[in-house]
């Protein structure tokens, strides 16, 4: 068998930890092979040893058959392996074409050429069917459309071998499908894909064998024909896990967030959110659900602070908290899962413990005459590391060193630990496997069986689904219907997000 890829048991250590312990991959040419775990199994790691990022303690690599020794991306590049990062490496503030030919400049006379560079990103883009904006600056473009770029960033470097990390973590439906398009496509014209992800559909649809990792082991390979998802979720849980969310019928109480005409812009002072009227009860969930740039974003931003409204009114218990500052609005009884945790979630060059005590480390018991009581923090942070099954070395350990899921794990912990009267959970199972997303899933509902309001804003259409008790659907900034989630369908839901009428949506909806 001749595969262009080997990785020959791969062990990989960090200060107390083995990441991969004794791993192999190998990968044939033309296929999608995905990689499955757990979050804090190892992938990235493994992948990170193959672009060159980290170097192995043991083991080997080989590609097309000889031995190599990837000791930097350069390495990895010169040797046709591209690397799509689940944070996306681009400069905001360059131009489409400057993000992709960055490093690898065409020069004319000593100088750039710039329209050389955005003619050659046209011809790419054309020929994968990955349409950009080559003039288009990265601040103003879609997430969908900035993994594009990522994409043709490894393609104009020649990558024959594509390794895809979590690449629909932030996507929206559509932008997913458009990806299994592109990735389609990408084999076609004879490329081999290495899709790191724990979206069990995913590998369904696109794979064609998957190797899984638990707790940095090698599991095993499996052809993707041959097995199911449940299987594969035991394979990389080692339990059993429930796909369907158990919950109660709610029965909502009074209000506890109303909104009525809010009008919020976005950072370039267009209006995102036009006139939006939302109302959510004690005791339930309401789900947010819409297509990215809809002006979600700029809502959850204006409730918790973090953006400043134009007009209209934010209320908490009957109290107006538009445009109060950040720790005012979180005294008021907010709790808040942002939406991208490193942004807004955690500080990372901080521990696990000074992050869990972020919004509370001035008051009592966490410090007293204005010197911290590092004791009690460590009290809570342990607390909360076991509640919330955070995987870390040690409450001391810095948050940057945590995988996605045990960060994300790490941030609901502190939230729900203060008690909020309303919890606010901005895509609060983004890049989780299925064993996080079932355990934050009851979590949630937990909140709301103890009278807690609950807003969950998602692009994943399941899980709104699944544990909203009400949906609201955003559309160009305004709430364009309510739905009940036992009488809707994903279908309906879709056209609704995409701008149909609730009664046209419907009739599609129910065919």
């Amino acid at each position: 068998m001749d595969y262009v890829i080997e990785m020959l048991n791969i062990r990989k250590e960090f200060p107390g930890i083995i990441a991969n312990d004794n791993i192999t991959l190998q990968l044939k040419k033309g296929e999608i092979h995905a990689l499955l775990g757990e979050n804090g199994a190892g992938k990235s790691t493994l992948m990170n040893v193959l672009f060159g990022l980290y170097q192995p303690e043991k083991g080997e690599i080989r590609v097309n058959g000889s031995r190599v020794a990837i000791t930097n991306p350069n390495i990895a590049n010169d040797l046709g392996i591209g690397m799509v990062h689940q944070h996306f490496m681009l400069v905001d503030k360059f131009t489409v074409t400057e993000n992709i030919i960055l490093g690898k400049e065409p020069k004319s006379g000593g100088r750039i050429d710039i329209k050389k560079a955005e003619q050659e990103v046209r011809e790419i883009s054309e020929k994968y069917g990955l349409s950009v904006d080559p003039k288009a600056k990265i601040a103003d473009i879609s997430v969908g459309m900035q993994q594009r770029v990522e994409i043709l960033k490894t393609l104009y470097r020649g990558a024959d071998i594509i390794i895809f990390d979590e690449p629909t973590a932030v996507l929206t439906p559509q932008e997913i499908n458009e990806l299994i398009q592109i990735m389609k496509t990408l084999i076609k014209e004879g490329k081999s894909i290495i899709l790191i992800t724990h979206k069990l559909k995913e590998i369904m649809e696109v794979c064609h064998r998957v190797t899984v990792i638990r707790k940095g082991k090698g599991i095993g390979t499996v052809n993707v024909s041959e097995t199911n998802p449940n299987e594969l979720a035991n394979l990389m849980v080692g339990r059993e896990v429930s796909f369907k969310t158990e919950k109660k019928h709610s029965i909502p109480g009074e209000s506890i967030l109303e909104i009525n005409e809010l009008v919020v812009n976005d950072s370039r002072g267009v209006q995102a959110v036009r006139g939006l009227n939302l109302t959510v009860r004690a005791g339930e969930i309401v789900g947010l659900a819409g297509v990215d740039g809809n002006g979600q974003s700029e809502l959850i931003e204006s409730i918790t602070g973090l953006r400043k409204a134009v007009s209209g009114s934010i209320k908490v218990n009957g109290k107006d908290i538009l445009n109060l500052k950040p720790r005012k609005i979180t005294e008021s009884g907010i709790g808040h899962i942002p939406e991208d945790r490193h942004k807004h979630g955690l500080v990372l060059d901080y521990t696990i413990a000074e992050n869990i005590v972020l919004q509370t480390y001035y008051q009592k018991p966490y410090s007293k005459g204005g010197f911290l009581n590092h004791k009690e923090i460590v009290k809570k942070a342990k607390k909360i590391i076991e509640e919330f099954d955070v995987r870390t070395p040690s409450e001391e350990t810095k948050a940057r060193s945590l995988s996605g899921g045990n960060q994300q794990k790490a941030i609901i912990g502190r939230e729900v630990d203060r008690n909020p009267d309303l919890l606010i959970a901005a895509q609060p199972t983004r890049g989780l496997d299925v064993g996080a997303i079932e355990f934050i899933h009851k979590r949630l509902i937990e909140q709301r069986d103890q009278g807690k309001a609950v807003l969950l804003l998602s692009f994943e259409l399941d899980e709104i689904m699944n544990v909203s008790d009400r949906i609201a659907v955003i559309f160009e900034g305004n709430v364009v219907a309510i739905v009940d989630p036992n009488q809707t369908s994903e279908t309906e839901l879709g056209l609704l997000m995409a701008g149909s009428k609730q009664k046209e949506a419907g009739e599609f909806g129910n065919v």
